[in-house]
């Protein structure tokens, strides 16, 4: 089995273990529940609460997962465990767990975990590199395009890319992205990002090959925002 393909099927066989807790499902396995699937390295999820988060991360703890310590956690902070295991030598796959508020550290902006909820709702989850499907509840896409567009990271821009034909309430996603930053700012940045020469190669080396009409369709729905 490729690395590829085992983390990610630890990842399901965690989720499968898990998907009775009280929890959202966001980040990058996420938006493989609305696109073409990307990889994504880290399994990330939202709690309301600690009660709720105490019971995952002991599941968690009996499937062998040990929460890390000293580790730079990328774009978020605040209440925030990861949750580590070893399935090979130096191969370690990871859940990150953001309580109660999911904290963007780069565009200072917050996300109440009962906002994530509010905006959520079972889905099923198709694996890239395994034929695993898994129901259980996932941000819905209209709220993680907001997260997205708020961090603006390259990487949140291609998922933003991938993500925009599957919203229905534009004006919701405008007036939610307002709210916490500068919309004009991040339009713009988003906007010189995807009519780069290189945004449709660096789009396909994540999520394989785009057909130029299906691009197209994609980047004219971005720019009508």
């Amino acid at each position: 089995m490729e690395l590829l393909q085992l983390r990610e099927n630890e990842i399901f066989d965690t989720l499968k273990k898990i998907k009775n807790q009280k929890f959202v499902l966001i980040g990058g396995y996420a938006v493989n529940a609305y696109t073409l699937p990307r990889f994504s390295v880290d399994c990330d999820i939202a709690t309301e609460d600690k009660f709720s988060t105490a019971k995952i991360t002991k599941d968690l703890e009996i499937l062998g997962y040990e929460r890390a310590k000293d580790t730079d956690f990328g774009p978020y902070s605040g209440d925030f465990f990861r949750y580590e295991k070893a399935i090979m030598k130096n191969f370690i796959v990871s859940f990150d767990i953001l309580i109660k508020n999911i904290y963007d550290r780069h565009a200072k902006a917050v996300f109440a975990a009962k906002w994530v909820f509010k905006n959520s709702a079972l889905r099923t989850l198709k694996g890239k590199t395994i034929t695993e499907k898994l129901r259980l509840r996932i941000i819905n896409p209209e709220a993680l395009v907001v997260m997205k567009f708020v961090s603006c990271r390259n990487a949140d821009i291609r998922d933003a890319f991938m993500l925009i034909p599957k919203v229905k309430d534009f004006e919701w996603v405008k007036r939610e992205i307002s709210e916490r930053v500068d919309f004009e700012n991040r339009f713009s940045k988003i906007k010189a990002k995807i009519n780069s020469d290189q945004f449709k190669d660096n789009l396909q080396g994540v999520y394989g090959y785009i057909d130029k009409r299906l691009f197209e369709k994609h980047k004219k729905t971005v720019l009508e925002l």
